[in-house]
């Protein structure tokens, strides 16, 4: 039986130490800690994995790690800087080890909603990327959250302990959240059985 605290699994980041998109990661995943998820992270110094090849992908330990996070998900929040309309090769090649998870019971990120953050340097390399990502959410079969998350980076975004300066910014990364934890309420409430009322003879 799966326990009924949903557990979020927090991937993304740069390399660089406290990237915006790994501040709004870190931000997401308090406010999904808030509403009683258990949470992980894998940020983006524990990614930087060998280029993705289907013949050598098992031998890749960091890899298996994050395979196994996202196995035993229950949602997933994915945070990518926004790399010339589309997001960084480093978050896509980490993304494309999840094909280990193909043949699984439920193959891939199914079942599982995926909150889908971006920063960039603009309004329209945000737009661009956040289709993207959440295209490549649906080839894994998950299911984007109705609400995702770009915020311009062209501006500093976050304060130095970690929270949003513009407070529509933390508002947006809350209800993502929101959404990502109560999805999975939602799909345990649908999927439960209803105990039977007897029928009088």
């Amino acid at each position: 039986m799966t326990s009924p605290i949903p557990h979020i699994l927090g991937i993304g980041g740069t390399l660089r130490a406290g990237s915006s998109s790994e501040q709004a990661l870190r931000l997401a995943l308090r406010a999904a800690e808030r509403l009683g998820a258990t949470i992980e992270i894998i940020a983006a110094p524990d990614l930087d994995f060998p280029a993705y090849q289907p013949e050598t992908a098992a031998s890749v330990e960091a890899a298996e790690r994050l395979v196994a996070a996202a196995r035993r998900a229950d949602g997933i929040v994915v945070a990518t800087p926004g790399y010339h309309g589309g997001m960084s090769g480093l978050i896509k090649n980490a993304i494309d080890y999840m094909q280990a998870l193909a043949d699984d019971p439920s193959p891939y990120l199914q079942g599982k909603a995926v909150g889908c953050i971006v920063t960039a340097a603009g309004a329209q390399a945000g737009g661009s990327t956040l289709a993207s990502l959440r295209a490549t959410v649906h080839a894994l079969r998950g299911w984007p959250t109705p609400l995702g998350v770009a915020i311009n980076s062209a501006t500093p975004q976050f304060d130095r302990d970690g929270d949003a300066v513009d407070p529509k910014v933390g508002a947006q990364l809350e209800a993502l959240a929101g959404e990502v934890v109560g999805f999975q309420h939602f799909r345990r409430r649908a999927f439960s059985p209803e105990p039977v009322e007897a029928v009088p003879a």
